[in-house]
């Protein structure tokens, strides 16, 4: 039998689901993530502690399973901002400066007006994110980063949606 691990990171926490071949669902397992909110409309996470998190939920849900027999894995999580550096180390998205928090989660509305400057420029590429920007997309807050924090900016050479840094953490690759 072929297994399949479905891993989802939400507000809250990060939930891995091993499946079998036939869709039946084998095992799930759950692990907390923090979230600091230490200003109004400011949440962040940090990309390390969803990474442990995420490496825990599927050490729990494949426990018992021959690791031949595990034919894929996806994932999914909310539309949230991961910085890094150019040695895929985190690069604070806090105005404390602490690198710990370098995910803006999409709770987060800090950028507002980098999203309306954004849907009132009207470029032709809004067309293919449904004729607007939402403030909980990763462009305005890469504009609100570089806007705000000039040494994050500066130090930032990989930038994540979510789900993306987590396909790069399992598998070392950008694209």
């Amino acid at each position: 039998m072929n297994y399949y691990i479905g891993v989802d990171v939400g507000t809250g926490s990060v939930r891995a689901a091993l499946f079998n071949s036939n869709g039946e669902l084998i095992k799930i397992a759950t692990n907390p993530i923090e979230t600091f909110n230490s200003l109004p409309d400011f949440y962040e996470q940090s990309s390390e502690d969803i990474w442990e998190s995420v490496k825990r939920v599927i050490k729990s849900v494949i426990n018992g399973t021959p690791k031949e027999q595990i034919k894929g894995i996806g994932f999914d999580g909310t539309c949230s901002l991961v910085l890094l550096d150019a040695n895929g180390q985190p690069v604070t998205a806090s105005l404390d400066g602490d690198d710990k928090r370098n995910v803006i989660l999409w709770l987060d509305h800090r950028a507002e007006a980098e999203a309306n400057l954004i849907n009132m420029i009207g470029h032709d590429v809004l067309k293919y994110v449904g004729g607007k920007v939402s403030l909980e997309m990763e462009i305005p807050k890469i504009l609100w980063i570089k806007k705000n924090l000039p040494e994050s900016w500066r130090r930032a050479k990989l930038m994540f949606d979510l789900p993306d840094f987590l396909t790069w953490k399992a598998t070392g690759s950008e694209s």
